[in-house]
């Protein structure tokens, strides 16, 4: 059994908000640059150029990738061999998100109530997913999460019927409906299977892969590709000024489901698909 006092994963948290508002991952920025080279509509070439310089200057570590610095979600892997100390997990993730969208200077956008919309002032609380797995460690993952993208998504409970064209269908009329409102190029996380709401975590957690990896199964790898293409025949384009790039990488989560249901989800994110992960 090994000890690890939450303050560690407090500090980490704390580094992780600022990190993931400043830096997009190699993979996304090698894939924007890939899509530019492939684009041929002039207006898109220069919204993806425009991407590009964003994203360096956010680098520079004074202004953050986006405005939206987001809803902190924080994903915790917590070995079973872990005994936490020195507090409540919770509170110590909490205190993490406070500090580091405070020190960072960082937008706050958290209202305590969805109804009465009073600011808390802090950005928590954050959205907190813990999973146990084997081992001696805990792997963090903070993913602010833009509500521009948020509210384009969608979750559905297709009949078993509906069958891999219902998936297909639905994934790429979700992406249709989104329009220019997230903010194209998006990254799409598709959840499919399990229940109403793992459908919907599978679908956000899709968006922690990067974008340059492969599907394990070759079935969904194919599926990926299809609806890739598919969306990007939209036709949106970034910023949604037309052209091919209207999507990055589209992502699968697949689990095991009743015999009557089958459950799809679909979590739009914009170009800045921001994640960082340490492990303590």
């Amino acid at each position: 059994m090994r000890e690890i006092d939450v303050r560690l994963i407090e500090d980490k948290i704390a580094e992780l908000c600022i990190e993931a508002n400043h830096f997009l991952g190699d993979d996304l920025k090698s894939c924007i640059g890939g899509m530019l080279e492939e684009e041929s509509w002039p207006v898109a070439q220069e919204m993806l150029r425009s991407i590009q310089e964003n994203i360096e200057i956010a680098e520079e570590g004074v202004f953050p990738l986006c405005q939206d610095t987001g809803m902190a979600c924080v994903f915790l892997e917590i070995g079973q061999d872990v005994h936490l100390v020195g507090g409540l997990l919770e509170d110590a993730v909490n205190a993490g998100v406070r500090r580091g969208y405070s020190d960072g200077y960082l937008r706050k956008s958290i209202v305590k109530d969805p109804l009465r919309r009073v600011n808390t002032g802090d950005n928590t609380p954050a959205y907190i997913n813990t999973e146990i797995v084997s081992g001696d460690k805990v792997r963090i993952i903070v993913a602010p999460k833009g509500f521009g993208s948020e509210n384009m998504s969608q979750v559905k409970m297709l009949p078993p019927s509906a069958g891999e064209k219902g998936v297909k269908d639905f994934v790429v009329n979700v992406c249709a409906q989104a329009g220019a409102n997230p903010c194209p190029p998006v990254v799409i996380g598709v959840g499919i299977g399990g229940t109403f709401d793992r459908a919907a975590l599978m679908a956000k957690k899709a968006l922690l892969k990067p974008v340059d990896m492969e599907n394990e199964d070759p079935y969904y790898r194919d599926m990926e590709n299809e609806l890739l293409e598919r969306i990007n025949k939209l036709g949106i384009g970034p910023q949604g000024f037309g052209g091919r790039t209207t999507a990055l990488s589209v992502k699968i989560n697949a689990a095991p489901t009743h015999i009557a249901g089958l459950p799809v989800a679909v979590n739009v994110n914009c170009h800045v698909s921001r994640h960082k992960e340490a492990v303590i």
